[in-house]
């Protein structure tokens, strides 16, 4: 009896110790089982960052990306302009009239962009005394648009619309590079400054500081109704008669430092586009030097012109020329004076017209930054008509 008891005893002890035994490793796999869900659930949030961090990588890629081909094209793209406001306060005599106005004479804004290091395009518009239209005193022009194709390192191919390379303002005629509120007379007048046409050459450099320039391009058109002036026979590359071309070769000398020489020639086979059987070829001659030397500077230019035919012979318009001095002093970066003698004679050939002009002009420059200006003059006509314009004009121009 004794002996199942404690039979009895040791069974229900070892059931009791096994049921114990289960219990605690059925608790033990429930906390793995939670603690392996646990870690899925980790993982899960772990790919799912990863994920996240991907696409905002590959989505800042692509931002760096476009905006690294947005700062490429801006690196390709040029802007500029330049303005310039006028006034003139001038007594008129001899039968001119007096002038007295204030007009903002040019606007300008200037777009290029690079296609490649060797392929480049370049334009310029212009807005001349602030309104155009009809019955408006001004007018749009597109003075420039051409593609520059580089050969190799000292030539290059230009075609389209173009600047001239004749004298020294025809190219380079931001306000704040030359004195004077207008532009001086004879330039205007004689080669005649601005000038643009269309048609296609080359440039380049023959030795350092040795640049030519050759070109064909669209011509002038005159005519005996404007006295064969010209200034009157640019075309502007508007619809503009091409019956004869002309062709245009320049060379300019900078090797020295503050020192520029330069001329031009150009041939044209009819000024007058075959309209005029009084009228024929035409060449001019154009020469120039800029000098620069501490506070003393020196421009001068001449240029002349020579018209075939009886037409402009009989008014004396088959010679025509001009040309001015310019000294100058510039006490610092901000202020210079100057003083110009100008003389151009668009029927200087045999004839009784009393055609000969002169003009002295004597001004100051004052440069608050380098490309911007205030300018102030005054000038003297004594032309053979006696029909003269004196008085003084100020201006402020600006350039970028």
């Amino acid at each position: 009896m004794k002996l199942r008891a404690l039979s009895l005893a040791v069974a229900l002890a070892a059931s009791g110790q096994t049921f114990a035994t289960e219990t605690d490793t059925k608790a033990q796999l429930d906390a793995l089982s939670k603690q392996l869900e646990a870690l899925q659930a980790k993982i899960k949030q772990l790919e799912t960052a990863n994920e996240e961090q991907e696409e905002a990588i590959e989505a800042t890629a692509e931002a760096v990306e476009k905006t690294s081909g947005l700062a490429e094209i801006v690196n390709k793209v040029h802007i500029g302009g330049y303005g310039e406001l006028h006034y003139n306060n001038l007594d008129g005599s001899g039968g001119a009239s007096d002038k007295d106005e204030i007009d903002f004479h040019r606007f300008v804004l200037m777009f290029g962009y690079d296609f490649t290091d060797n392929i480049r395009f370049f334009s310029e518009l212009e807005l001349e005394h602030a309104l155009s239209g009809d019955d408006k005193p001004g007018e749009v022009e597109l003075e420039q648009a051409y593609i520059d194709f580089d050969i190799n390192d000292s030539v290059t191919a230009r075609g389209g619309l173009f600047l001239l390379p004749i004298g020294i303002l025809n190219e380079t005629h931001e306000p704040a590079t030359f004195y004077g509120v207008e532009r001086n007379p004879v330039e205007k007048n004689i080669i005649p400054t601005t000038w643009w046409e269309s048609g296609g050459g080359i440039y380049g450099e023959v030795a350092e500081g040795v640049r030519y320039d050759l070109y064909m391009h669209s011509g002038l058109k005159t005519s005996a109704d404007k006295s064969y002036n010209i200034r009157s026979g640019r075309q502007k590359s508007a619809n503009a008669d091409a019956d004869d071309f002309a062709y245009t070769a320049a060379i300019r000398y900078t090797a020295i430092p503050g020192l520029e020489l330069g001329g031009s020639f150009q041939y044209q086979g009819d000024m007058t586009q075959s309209e005029d059987p009084e009228a024929g070829s035409a060449f001019m001659l154009e020469g120039h030097a800029a000098y620069q030397k501490g506070q003393f500077g020196l421009r001068a230019l001449a240029a002349y012109w020579d018209l075939d035919g009886d037409g402009p012979a009989d008014m004396g318009a088959d010679e025509q020329f001009g040309f001015f001095v310019e000294p100058s002093w510039r006490f610092n970066e901000e202020f210079g004076i100057f003083a110009r003698y100008n003389f151009w004679d668009n029927q200087a050939g045999e004839s009784s017209i009393e055609s000969e002009k002169k003009q002295y002009d004597l001004g100051v420059n004052y440069w608050p930054h380098a490309q911007v200006v205030l300018k102030a003059d005054y000038q003297i006509q004594d032309n053979e008509n006696g029909k003269e314009q004196d008085g003084f004009n100020l201006g402020i121009g600006y350039h970028f």
